[in-house]
Formats: C-alpha cells, structure tokens, sequence
C-alpha cells in the first residue's frame, strides 16, 4: 500500500497494481488538477521530488502551494532559472553552487562581479525563460554519464568527485541548461510568480579563502506576485534600520577606507553610549557579582600562544608581528584574554578556601577577519568586549557557570534584548578530532553536564555540533540582525583541559595539588555589537539611560537663552546628559529637528516657564507631557534613568 496524506485531511490510497508509478503518474491519475498546488512530497522528514517512484509502505505528505517546504522548492528550481539566464548572457560563466535559503536564493559563479546592470539583464532573461514555461525534466544517470554532461563545469566536477559511489546521482535540465542537482524541483515555472534579484557580492569556493573567489547573486522568489511586493517592502524597512545606516545618520560611528575596514570609528555620541555600557557592566560585576579586575597586554609573545594552543590553532585568526623564521621574538594581538589572566592566578599559590576567583576585564582584541565577512559594528577587526575568567573548583563548576548565565539573562532583561535570543550549546565535533584538545570522554562529560545545566533552568536551547572552541563547550546566546542572520552576543564555556596546559593548582583540603576547573564568560559580550544590536532594536531610540542626548532645551527666542542655560546647568548636576538648541530659528524647526535626533526629552522655554521656574515637556513616550516644574521634572528622569526604565511610545510626537 502507498498512502499520500493532504492538508485538509484527505488521504489517497495505492494498491500493487499502482507500483512502479511516480508520485506525478499516481496524482495525475487521481486528478491532474492536483498537479497544479502539490510541487513535492514529504517522508520520514524529508521533501522529496514528484519525479520519485514510491516504494511499497510508502507513507507520503503532499507538499501543497503556500506552505515553508513548497516556498523552498520554488527558490531552488528559481536558482536554475536564474543559473541558465546567466549562461545564456555569459557563456564563460562557470556554474558552481545554487541553494535555496530561509529568505531566497543565491548561485556562485565563476565570473567577474557583475552590475547592477547585469543583474536588470538577468532579471529580464528569467523573466523570459518563466514565460516560456520549459519542462523540467530530471534523469537518474551513471557517474561517467554525469561527467560527460558536465565536463565544460569544473566546479561541478569536483563536486560530482565527492559523491559516494553508492549515492544516486541526479541531472535537472531545462531548455538548454543542465545542472548537477539532488532536487527536488518544480515540474515547471509556471508557478513563479513573483521574483527578484536583490544583490551581488563575492565569496570564495567552499567558504575557504584560500580558493577562488567567485560572484554571487541574490534573489527572492514566490507563488504569487503580492507576496513579493510585499517582501520586497520589508526589505526596504529592514535597510532603513539596519545599524549600518541608523548609526551613521546620527552619527555614532563612521569608517574610513585609509584606516581600514573592521576598524570603526567610534563619534562622540556613540563613545558616549559604549562609555555608559561598559561603567554600568564594570560595576554590576565588581560590586554585585564578585569579580576582580584586571588589566592585562595587547600583545605577546608567540609562546603564550603556543602554550593555551591558539597557535596550533587560531593562528589565521590571529594579526602576528613578526617572522618566525626571521625575527627572534614574534608577537601576536591578542584574540582573547584568557591566557594573560591564567598568569594573574598564576602569581602566587592558590587554597581552595580562595576559589572562586572571577576575574574580569573590559578587553580591547583583535581579530583578523575575512574582509568578505565585515559588516558595521557587528563584524570587525577591534573590539571591546566585558571578558571574565572564573577559576573555580571541580564542585563550584556547575553553580557558578549558572551565576554566569544568570548575570547574562540579568543584564539581557535590563537592556530589553531577552526575547530576541537563541540559547546554543555549542559542541565539539568528534568527526574532527584534529580541531579539538582532550579526550572524547572529557568533552562528552562536560557536554552533558551543560546539557543538564540547561534543562534545570527551564531554558529553551538547540545543539549545534562543531560550534565548540578547541578547548570546551559553551553556551552561545545568539541573536539575529534585521537580515536574519545570526550573531553570538554572549559566551559562557566549560573548559576542564587549559588548566593542564598552564600548569594551574590550587591546594585542596588534604594538602595536595589539584587542578581547577575555568569557566570563560562575556557578560554583555562585544559592546560594539551589543550598540549594532541596541540600534536595530529600538531603531536608534534607546531608553534613556543609554542615550548620549537624554534632554534638549529649546528657547523660542533669543530672549530665554540665559533661563535655558540655567536650566541646562541644573540638569547637569544632577547628571543629565544635556543639550540647548540656542540657535534663532523657529521652535518648530528646532522641535523636528530633536525629534529626527531621536532625544528622549525636550524642554521648551519661554516667558511663562522662566517666570514660574517650570518647563513645557515633550517626550518620544508621550508627545506632550505638559508643563511641570524644574524640580519634578528632574526627579522623574534622574529615576528612570538609575532604574534603567524602558518607557513604550504610547502617542506621536
């Protein structure tokens, strides 16, 4: 018996003399009008092409119009579509790799950068080729039939090469174009109804720069035309958030190409923001959380590195100074601080009565990124981040990695991020041995220990295999830009092998040398991604703690500057961050303006509030919140900023 289930709830049924049919020849036979919304079938978790002949015990799901897996169909065969395109209008073009992804799709090729002219042309090609409805036929073929059809495609060589020998091997084509292909695709295009081409850029064969780099094209794809527009319309309010261009409107951060790129500058309202993150981070951990401060090394020596086994293996990710083979001291930047804090532990014996130890550090690193993976504040090569160690005892291990997720859901809730993150245990990959220090059974050990660790807490979490450090498992909390593309915001790790490496001992209660146990923590993370965050969250409207202007002052005149100033100097004082607009323009002018600067607070000033020592106050919260006095005024913001309040926009301004 074959059964194909549907949506609605209606199930179809085949009995012997339908075997050997494909899942096209059996729905055809039901009712060819079914062709026209089912594009694949789904068993056991898998979506697999109506080319398909169904086993016997075959129990299938029709994948119908307007579901996830049937979106995912259409963008793959809409790479063919536009991967024929492409060879039509650059017959040189190599063919490399073309998914469907979560938003769309995208194909590599080996071609130099193509235009935005290039892209309206292509455009116009798919457009055609949807038009003239080819069939898309798919073959089953040998291994010498499919290098023969691809022997004018190199990359598709390489990739037919790493197919095992007892895997299928499938050919897609459709008018002229042929492809190297697992499927599943759509029978034709006649369903694509609405697409585009958003972008190019490069990237390097295999995500490996050490490859060719090749041009890839971006599109998007649906069933029908509206949904399209529709997505095309939040990509264009997603670009009007996103921190790249929020933060250089107000003028948070810029870059320059002659100091480089991944090295931000950071303007004086954005220091202003960092500089305020990082004193509320510094005093939370030294006097709520126990941890003691230090200050270590930019750089050092190649033989610190040696030691914690970054050299081995981190090096490419590393900016070195010097040549090994001609220098008689190399140094490194620092990629992180765990070594240098290892030596601050180091000086002086350790009792367990001393453990534990949090150390914590505001750490500038460097890391040498892949230029194709920059992107604003959120990727770059110098940053700042709110690092710790924790040297603790094998049985504090497990409470204080939970103190550690604790401050970081503490300080997630305080910034108003909690809801937008993925908890991630990252774990090693034992299919990679050569990647990783320690032996399976430490790794496997400390695994289910954070596993544990999570469940206990009630924490939602994935897993996610090779994610590890070489040295230990971790906890990674990740979130999303507005592109969808995911970030770790904060790190806490379970490490049971450095220790080994450093010669680290503590003396426990029966007098003998012992290792510790290290956890590696961020509390907030990279304060440069942390604002990239905060940006695209509250689009550049941040609470009003966090703000680098928290009140403008507006006199309507010349005539009030002096009450302004006396104003201003009083909010000072009780540390406001403040600005006045003096300039002898009119006060609906200077009211858009501190709007569009998205100022929390302005205070407009004129006769009446200088004689009675009041201010007229308007808010992003709630437009015109009236006149009140001076006095009560600054209590009410001095209180919302030391309880680091989130006030909603509840009117327009």
């Amino acid at each position: 018996m074959i059964k194909i289930s549907f949506p609605d709830g209606a199930l179809l049924e085949f009995g012997a003399e339908d075997y050997g049919k494909s899942f096209i020849e059996l729905l055809s036979q039901s009712d060819p009008k079914l062709l026209n919304s089912v594009v694949a079938m789904k068993a056991d978790g898998k979506v697999i092409d109506l080319r398909d002949v169904p086993a016997d015990g075959t129990v299938a799901e029709a994948v119908t119009v307007g579901t996830a897996d049937a979106l995912h169909v259409l963008r793959h065969t809409a790479t063919h579509i536009m991967a024929e395109a492409v060879k039509h209008l650059f017959p040189e073009a190599k063919v490399t790799i073309g998914p469907a992804t979560e938003t769309g799709f995208f194909y590599d090729f080996d071609n130099p950068p193509f235009t935005k002219e290039n892209l309206a042309d292509i455009e116009k090609e798919m457009k055609r080729i949807i038009k003239s409805n080819p069939r898309i036929e798919r073959r089953v073929v040998s291994r010498q039939e499919a290098m023969e059809m691809m022997k004018d495609e190199p990359y598709k060589i390489e990739l037919l090469a790493a197919i095992p020998e007892d895997e299928r091997i499938t050919i897609y084509s459709q008018d002229d174009f042929v492809d190297l292909c697992m499927g599943p695709h759509l029978l034709n295009t006649k369903l694509i109804k609405g697409f585009k081409l958003l972008s190019t850029s490069t990237a390097y064969w295999r995500a490996d720069k050490n490859n060719a780099s090749l041009s890839r094209i971006y599109g998007t794809a649906f069933f029908t035309k509206e949904e399209c527009e529709a997505y095309l319309a939040h990509l264009e309010h997603i670009k009007n958030i996103d921190h790249n261009k929020i933060g250089r409107e107000m003028e948070l951060f810029t870059t320059v190409d002659v100091i480089g790129q991944g090295l931000p500058l950071l303007m004086p309202k954005g220091a202003k923001i960092i500089q305020t993150l990082q004193r509320w981070i510094e005093d939370l951990e030294d006097n709520e959380w126990g941890y003691i401060r230090t200050k270590t090394p930019l750089m050092a020596k190649s033989d610190l590195y040696k030691i914690s086994g970054h050299w081995e293996h981190y090096k490419e990710g590393m900016f070195v100074l010097g040549d090994e083979e001609n220098d008689k001291e190399v140094f490194a930047l620092r990629p992180m601080t765990c070594p240098f804090q290892y030596y601050v532990y180091k000086n002086g014996q350790k009792s367990y009565r001393d453990l534990p130890l949090r150390y914590s550090e505001t750490s500038t690193l460097f890391r040498n990124e892949d230029s194709g993976e920059m992107h604003g504040l959120t990727r770059v090569r110098q940053f700042t981040i709110s690092e710790g160690h924790l040297i603790v005892r094998p049985d504090q291990m497990v409470e204080e990695f939970k103190g550690c997720l604790a401050l970081a859901k503490h300080i997630m809730e305080t910034l108003g991020l909690q809801d937008d993150v993925t908890y991630v245990l990252a774990k090693w990959d034992p299919e990679n041995r050569a990647k990783y220090i320690g032996e399976p059974e430490v790794w496997e050990e400390t695994q289910e220990h954070i596993r544990k660790m999570l469940q206990e807490l009630e924490i939602p979490f994935v897993e996610e295999t090779g994610g590890a450090a070489f040295y230990g498992p971790k906890v990674d909390i990740n979130a999303k830009n507005v592109y969808g593309k995911e970030d770790t915001m904060i790190t806490v790790q379970w490490d049971a092998l450095l220790a080994e490496q450093f010669d680290m001992t503590y003396i426990d209660h029966n007098g003998e040398k012992v290792r510790p146990y290290i956890i590696h923590r961020t509390s907030m993370g990279c304060y440069e991604r942390t604002l990239a965050w905060l940006i695209e969250k509250y689009e550049g409207k941040f609470p009003t703690w966090l703000c680098p202007e928290q009140v403008r002052v507006l006199p309507i005149s010349e005539k009030y500057t002096e009450y302004a100033q006396k104003v201003a100097a009083e909010l000072k004082r009780n540390g406001i961050l403040v600005g006045v607009d003096a300039r002898s323009e009119k006060i609906g002018y200077k009211i858009r303006e501190t709007r569009n600067d998205r100022v929390p607070y302005m205070l407009v000033l004129g006769q009446n509030e200088e004689e009675s020592n009041t201010v007229s106050v308007r808010s992003r919260f709630a437009g015109d919140e009236g006149t009140k006095p001076l006095s009560e005024f600054i209590s009410a913001i001095t209180e919302e900023i030391r309880t680091k309040a989130i006030r909603k926009e509840v009117a327009a301004n």
